[in-house]
């Protein structure tokens, strides 16, 4: 093992950290070549600084300007340098600031600084590396987000342990502790919660959000170690007054010390960035130090330097622009109440239909989703009738559910798009 590595490792020694971190986890850490030692003479090299490959010209970044010229606002080097491994400093604090503002159950002097990656589906891929083992298990809903099953199941080659989301209509709370005590291997147990969720489109109340705190407290102080990994992709996108309106990591950030939490965020859909592929990975957990999480946040910029190397620098450059403006945050709250009342038509319509025909809609709350079980036939069947007869595109999921993208639809086509659905539908069932 290399002794930076076993640095890291020392460091850690004794925390829940240690406990949960893969082989591959304990093996990873930031080396001290090129990107380290550039940092550095970035802070000290006052007179030349000859060490990233990048070309400078009277100290910025060269730019053509046919690149240049669609980066207003920018500087070269905002707009074409490499950011670093770790994401634009900068940024990473301001987002760290966001999470408390957004967040306020979370003390944010107790979290770790948040890490810049590319995109959440990056996060999530960094966290498996680091912390699930192959032949592990990573305890999800069966309604999840169908790339969990790429990066844990091909990647990690570990497995997916799923449990029934909903119950008589709820959150299945005892479920997802009967899950959580039958997948732990000696003692240690990961899991991942997508809020508001994709397919489903739902998210906790306040009562069941504080029923699944509570349910993972009761696991840890049994002595489980658990690694709680909260999917906030669509984050913010809340629409009923009884919904927990924070992330779960605000739960369990500091719950007990044998949970370790970890707030896997990004702009994609919260600021209507998609492409921007931008995420960030903040853990928490009681009782861990700065340099607890310095020495974790080295492993995983350490996991990004032998993967990706770094995220969008311009990408990066762009969004820290846009948080510091006035009037973001007023921009922002004009395209999600566009969202709201697209799922307020269709909440209405969908609640007309209740009760009729081979379709029954699932719990959904918050999101960009929402979706159906089939009472009978095939959902596979049901989206190609739609693609190839209605030229309607829906996802089938399980050959049991369809999931429909709402957030992509105009406000005044949902009638027509549900009521082609429910038409096709009731004709093959």
């Amino acid at each position: 093992m290399n002794t930076l590595a076993k640095e890291l490792n020392d460091v850690l020694e004794g925390t829940i950290i240690s406990d949960l971190l893969s082989d591959l986890g304990k093996r990873m850490y930031f080396p001290k070549g090129i990107v380290a030692q550039g940092a550095e003479a970035k802070k000290h090299a006052s007179r030349y600084n000859a060490t990233i490959g990048m070309a400078f010209a009277e100290g910025e970044a060269m730019i053509l300007p046919a690149i240049g010229s669609q980066f207003v606002g920018l500087s070269p080097t905002e707009a074409v340098a490499y950011a670093p491994t770790g994401g634009v400093a900068e940024l990473r604090s301001l987002w760290k600031k966001e999470i408390g503002r957004k967040n306020p159950s979370v003390d944010i002097n107790t979290i770790s600084e948040p890490v810049v990656v590319s995109g959440l589906t990056t996060g999530i891929a960094q966290i498996a590396d680091l912390f699930i083992e192959e032949n592990g298990a990573l305890v999800v809903p069966d309604m999840f987000w169908g790339n969990y099953r790429l990066i844990i199941e091909e990647k990690r080659k570990a497995r997916l342990a799923e449990f029934p989301f909903f119950k008589n209509g709820n959150l299945n709370i005892e479920g997802f502790r009967r899950a959580l005590i039958d997948n732990a291997v000696d003692g240690k147990v990961a899991l991942i919660l997508n809020f508001p969720n994709n397919p489903t489109g739902y998210s906790p109340t306040r009562d069941e959000a504080q029923a699944l705190a509570d349910m993972i407290r009761e696991c840890a102080e049994k002595g489980y170690k658990i690694l709680a990994i909260t999917d906030d992709a669509y984050f913010g996108l809340f629409y009923e007054e009884d919904t927990f309106k924070e992330s779960l990591f605000s739960l369990l950030a500091g719950v007990h010390e044998n949970v370790l939490a970890v707030k896997v965020d990004g702009s994609t859909k919260e600021h209507f960035v998609w492409g921007f592929r931008l995420g960030f990975v903040t853990f928490g957990s009681k009782g861990l130090t700065a340099d607890h999480y310095n020495a974790l946040n080295w492993k995983l910029t350490g996991a990004i330097r032998s993967s990706l190397s770094s995220a969008s620098r311009p990408a990066q450059s762009l969004l820290l622009h846009a948080l510091q403006q006035e009037g973001f945050e007023k921009e922002k709250s004009v395209l999600d109440a566009t969202l709201e009342k697209r799922y307020r038509k269709l909440r209405g319509i969908v609640e007309a239909h209740a009760g009729s025909g081979p379709l029954r809609a699932l719990p959904f709350n918050s999101g960009y989703f929402m979706s159906f079980e089939l009472t009978t036939g095939s959902a596979e069947d049901l989206r190609k009738k739609l693609l190839l007869d209605e030229g309607i595109g829906i996802i089938s999921i399980k050959d049991r559910y369809i999931r429909v993208a709402y957030s992509s639809v105009d406000e005044e086509n949902l009638e027509d798009l549900m009521t082609r659905i429910f038409r096709v539908a009731e004709k093959l069932a």
